[in-house]
């Protein structure tokens, strides 16, 4: 199949899935709205979605639909974390590894950033600099167990990562209730950070969106010419598209699987890292955030390309935004992102899926090439009989 059809295809089947998963959520939006007749419930599952599908950059009232630019900078915000664990999770799937490892991640890497910037004083301009990059080390530290057991001892890279997650989450609750908090404070939450470790803000127009944005879009290029322009993006790749062969061929195929899932860690790191210093004033978290869990879908939805990762990261935060509006204005559950990520990763998971589209694609390819080379031959014919 010619590069074109491709990215046709891969265009369609996206657009396929995210139209079925939005169809069943218009499903589940009108059995769960409120209403009597079916009147009724068909009026409040349109307001519904025109809450989800328009509310996250309009306003609509009496008076007719205002753009909100605060709400553009909200979505925009809420992209930050979502970019680096989509990033992430591209190049550790790109390596056809699994590892799920980018949530504790980022709730580690939030929380090593956060520790530096109580704890070690800096001058303004290095100390988030210094913090944010302590966080991915530490990430990346982290990420060398399972890298390391999959390699060694060829344990499951999902199976360790997934339940690294929780052993992160549950050591950060530990510390934070036994030395860390601050107990003057009615919650678990730690002392403030230095003035001169926070991240200021891009626009100032009240909304969260800080200056870690325009870093996370010199890190989606920077992933991108890493993937598509050096030699270790191309063993990454080659690698996750054929790992024995990789092997025959003279690669380093084991120390490849563990930079993969290192510089994925990186990336989770600094991403929570950012967040936390971007949008927090105390590290509160008492839970895995869930911004890994976006990232596995936010990187199926780029192809596992770091450059389409800001598109699909835009789309899933969009579409948050849409469900927050959507339960707020219409008595509609939030939850229902989580259904509609679920059904795309469904379709985007199922091989099978368009499978007949893509043959007949290949075969179409494969008859102009057919072709072209059988009017070449006969153009040489003719000119050598001439």
């Amino acid at each position: 199949m010619t590069k074109r059809r491709q990215i046709v295809f891969s265009l369609v089947r996206g657009l396929i899935a995210i139209a079925i998963a939005l169809l069943v959520a218009m499903l589940l939006i009108f059995i769960s709205a409120s209403g009597d007749s079916f009147a009724e419930k068909l009026k409040a599952t349109g307001e519904a979605l025109r809450q989800m599908l328009l509310g996250p950059l309009f306003r609509m009232g009496k008076n007719g639909t205002s753009f909100e630019f605060k709400r553009l900078t909200d979505i925009l915000a809420t992209m930050i974390p979502i970019i680096f664990t989509g990033l992430a999770v591209c190049i550790m799937f790109s390596a056809n590894q699994f590892n799920l490892g980018a949530e504790g991640g980022v709730m580690l890497g939030a929380f090593t950033t956060a520790m530096i910037a109580i704890y070690v004083p800096m001058a303004a301009f290095i100390h988030p600099l210094v913090a944010v990059i302590g966080g991915g080390v530490a990430v990346a530290i982290m990420m060398l167990l399972p890298a390391l057991l999959k390699t060694k001892l060829n344990v499951s890279e999902m199976v360790c990562s997934l339940m690294l997650n929780y052993i992160i989450m549950y050591l950060i609750k530990f510390l934070m209730n036994a030395y860390l908090a601050d107990k003057t404070k009615g919650q678990i939450q730690s002392y403030e950070f230095l003035e001169t470790s926070k991240i200021a803000p891009l626009i100032d127009n009240g909304s969260k969106l800080s200056w870690g944005f325009a870093v996370a879009i010199v890190v989606v290029v920077l992933c991108g010419l890493f993937m598509y322009r050096t030699r270790w993006g191309y063993a990454i790749r080659m690698i996750g598209i054929n790992q024995e062969f990789s092997r025959y061929s003279g690669m380093k195929v084991a120390s490849v699987i563990v930079l993969s899932q290192v510089i994925g860690g990186f990336l989770a790191g600094i991403g929570g890292g950012i967040e936390m210093l971007g949008r927090y004033s105390t590290f509160s978290w008492k839970s895995l955030p869930g911004y890994g869990w976006t990232g596995i879908t936010i990187a199926i939805l780029a192809g596992r390309n770091p450059c389409y990762v800001p598109l699909a990261a835009f789309f899933m935060a969009y579409l948050a935004k849409g469900c927050e509006l959507m339960a707020t204005y219409a008595n509609v559950p939030s939850q229902l992102i989580d259904i509609i990520q679920g059904v795309i990763f469904l379709f985007f998971a199922a091989e099978q899926f368009l499978s007949r589209y893509r043959q007949k694609l290949v075969v179409k390819s494969a008859q102009e090439e057919l072709a072209r080379k059988n009017a070449a031959e006969s153009q040489e014919g003719g000119a050598v009989h001439a």
